[in-house]
């Protein structure tokens, strides 16, 4: 009997992590059966969603044990909306999507003038609630404000030279003359933070937040260096009033993910940066999963150099190396070459796009195309007794 566990990440637009997961798996088992009671050889299939501190996170956090609480917060252009934070014990999640992500912008994303003030005020709401340690999931953010939004929610003033509150939006941030983060300071008195990210980038310059990732958000090039200007100023500020000690931060792994929340979160709140997938391979107990299994199967909806660091891919591939089991791979696009994926120790690797070229009927039919990419993995390197491994990435 071959035990298979799938583990991958969503597919985003088209299918949840453990929509992905159940269709791999029925794929797997249309080809190989299932194990019986009476010793008849087949496949055990667990099925275990993942996720890498990007949307979808909450959902792993649930798994662990961690219930939503409700609340209505400001959204990313302004307008309320229903953003809960989950809790256990005296912990508490936020995923920054559920406040300030571009889903909540529908068509009309507007990259200079979205905030983080609802994810902010989601973290007052759980340390109101008694939680004295928050983990913030930072990934599909509408906002590349530098993170002001949420401090100012968390009590943080952030003035022009008039002395009046910065638009929000870090399309406003050339205008920022003085920082306060007192009422940060008090409000947020005696809890920890733990930023949990998929991107490691810092917050300025070719890698940071703005040149990355504000294109994505709706920004033009026109968009971009007007955002990147703001978030200098915004360090240039911070470093003038605090010390030094806020510019080294700047470039610090985590400072640019979110659009530049991570920076908040690291300089004001003194977060600790962790890798979202590391945080959620610990919540759901991987590893113990990993090693009663023989073969585990990954995948994310784009395999690409992004994947190398710090997506779920990458964090399978590396318990998979640890324990010397052998990885398969599933993607909606793969665009990695072979040599990549050999150095992840993936030994085969199938695409959506492969089964189908035209990208509109691989989101559309996902379910029907991952179910055939698993039953394709279990054809081609798991039908038959042997569990030797194979060669190549090829199929």
């Amino acid at each position: 009997m071959i035990r298979v566990l799938v583990a991958p990440d969503k597919f985003k637009g088209s299918s949840s992590a453990l929509d992905v997961a159940e269709a791999v798996a029925a794929g797997v088992r249309r080809v190989l059966g299932e194990a019986t009671a009476d010793g008849r050889p087949g496949c055990e299939v667990v099925c275990l969603p993942m996720a890498d501190g990007g949307e979808g996170t909450a959902g792993c956090f649930v798994a662990a044990g961690f219930t939503a609480r409700p609340a209505t917060v400001t959204g990313p252009l302004g307008e309320p909306v229903d953003g809960p934070y989950y809790r256990r014990g005296r912990a508490a999640f936020v995923e920054l999507a559920d406040a300030a992500g571009m889903t909540l912008c529908g068509p009309g994303l507007r990259p200079l003038d979205a905030t983080t003030a609802g994810v902010g005020e989601l973290v007052r709401a759980a340390v109101r609630d008694g939680a004295d340690h928050v983990y913030v999931g930072l990934g599909g953010s509408a906002s590349t404000d530098g993170g002001v939004g949420l401090l100012a929610a968390l009590g943080g003033r952030f003035l022009d030279a008039g002395g009046r509150d910065l638009r929000p939006g870090g399309g406003h941030l050339e205008d920022l003359c003085t920082v306060d983060l007192a009422d940060v300071w008090r409000s947020t008195d005696g809890v920890a933070v733990t930023l949990v990210a998929d991107v490691d980038a810092p917050l300025l310059g070719p890698a940071g937040a703005a040149h990355v990732f504000a294109a994505q958000k709706g920004a033009t090039p026109q968009d971009v260096d007007r955002l990147e200007r703001g978030l200098a100023r915004l360090v240039d500020v911070a470093a003038a009033t605090y010390g030094p000690g806020y510019r080294e931060i700047a470039d610090r792994p985590g400072a640019g993910a979110a659009g530049g929340a991570g920076y908040a979160l690291l300089a004001a709140l003194g977060a600790e940066y962790r890798s979202g997938i590391e945080v959620v391979k610990e919540l759901v107990g991987f590893d113990a999963y990993a090693r009663s299994a023989d073969v585990l199967v990954t995948g994310e909806g784009r395999v690409d150099e992004q994947t190398l660091r710090g997506k779920v891919v990458a964090g399978v591939a590396q318990t998979a190396r640890t324990l010397d089991k052998r990885l398969l791979v599933v993607s909606g696009r793969c665009d990695l070459p072979a040599a990549a994926l050999q150095g992840l120790g993936v030994e085969g690797a199938v695409s959506l796009l492969e089964l189908e070229p035209d990208v509109r009927r691989c989101m559309t039919d996902a379910a029907v195309l991952l179910e055939r990419a698993g039953a394709l993995l279990a054809e081609r390197h798991l039908r038959g007794a042997s569990l030797q491994r194979g060669v190549g990435v090829a199929g």
